[in-house]
């Protein structure tokens, strides 16, 4: 991955034409100061104004898109092409790879949340293969417990395992790209980020909302936050992602833009910036007439990362805002809700959250 120049952000007198527009209210950014250019022709004040409309976006709406990515689009078209072959076998051949509470991964369809039926089914995969999980010692155990988790890919269509895998490298250097991005835009070094994601536990999901017939009875998926550091979403002509307006609490539907990738921020994001960026909710309506297909990559760090308020970002006027949280442990207490039934609250960041005094 190629870093960013962090000369290139350097303070500089002129204010450049904002590289935002509106869509359907949250910002669109053009990428391509950063992705067309050779670096040693880059503006400063271009790449300038893409930091500072990044935090404004990530400030203020938690949510953006980008265009000018360079993810090249027959990747993104095969990959979506195979998804929709696999959905459309027999449920049968799709419970061949199906998911349990050993491994994670595979196919599912969505159970009900908030008392909401989600109205979708699911194939998840990870990016690194194997996921090694590092030995964890709890209070009970007699030995450390070391496993890892593989990708269950199906035989059919065959194409399917080749257009996930070349999809996943090149939507996780455009996730690294922007966290860069991030990085500065919270004025820190470009690569801050980088070496949480070493051993990561990031993942992509393919998602099949079939038709409802009954749209006022569901949804395709509940409204919530992601949990990860930052989602990179591909979503097809058909639309239902709505967000959750920060400054009213509207729900804003997020137009379809052809060949761009809607970003959010995660809860890991909220953490690590001290509240500076603050993950949103978010929620996906259904359509009675049309299929709708998306594909979410989800950045997720080590399991072995602790994430907490960067130092850099907290003194005695602004005071780490959380407590100290095991990705691994966190991510775990949440994937126990998918497979157990419980009275517990789903575990959430607001409970490492530090009283105010």
């Amino acid at each position: 991955m190629g870093e960013i120049d962090p000369a290139f952000v350097q303070a500089s007198e002129h204010r450049p034409k904002s590289s935002v527009i509106v869509a359907e209210g949250i910002p669109l950014i053009d990428l391509s100061p950063i992705n067309f250019q050779s670096e040693d022709t880059i503006p400063v004040s271009s790449i300038q104004g893409l930091v500072k409309e990044i935090g404004r976006a990530c400030k203020e709406w938690g949510f953006f898109q980008v265009i000018n990515h360079k993810v090249p689009l027959d990747k993104r078209e095969r990959i979506e092409e195979a998804s929709r072959k696999f959905f459309a076998l027999s449920l049968e051949e799709k419970l061949k790879v199906r998911r349990d509470a050993v491994n994670v991964l595979g196919y599912f369809e969505a159970e009900n949340t908030k008392n909401v039926r989600d109205w979708k089914e699911i194939y998840d995969f990870n990016v690194q293969e194997p996921t090694f999980i590092p030995p964890l010692v709890e209070p009970d155990d007699e030995q450390k417990v070391q496993f890892q988790w593989d990708n269950r890919w199906p035989h059919n269509p065959p194409e399917f395992k080749e257009a996930c895998q070349e999809y996943a490298q090149e939507v996780e250097k455009l996730a690294y790209k922007l966290m860069e991005l991030v990085a500065l835009s919270l004025g820190l070094e470009p690569n801050r980020f980088r070496g949480f994601f070493t051993h990561n536990t990031s993942n992509i999901r393919l998602n099949h909302y079939p038709p409802c017939p009954y749209p006022h009875l569901a949804l395709g998926l509940g409204r919530h936050k992601d949990t990860g550091v930052l989602t990179v979403l591909a979503q097809d002509d058909v639309g239902g992602l709505e967000v959750r307006r920060k400054s009213d609490g509207e729900w804003i539907l997020v137009k379809p833009i052809f060949n761009s990738f809607i970003i959010n921020v995660g809860d890991m994001i909220q953490v690590w910036s001290n509240d500076g960026y603050e993950s949103v909710e978010h929620r996906v309506i259904v359509n009675s007439e049309k299929d709708r297909f998306s594909i979410p990559f989800f950045l997720k760090p080590a399991l072995y990362t602790d994430v907490k308020p960067l130092e850099e970002l907290t003194d005695d006027r602004n005071p780490p805002k959380y407590r100290t949280i095991n990705w691994g442990k966190f991510r775990t207490a949440r994937m126990r809700s998918n497979f157990a039934k419980s009275n517990v609250e789903n575990l959430q960041i607001f409970h490492f959250k530090i009283p105010s005094n």
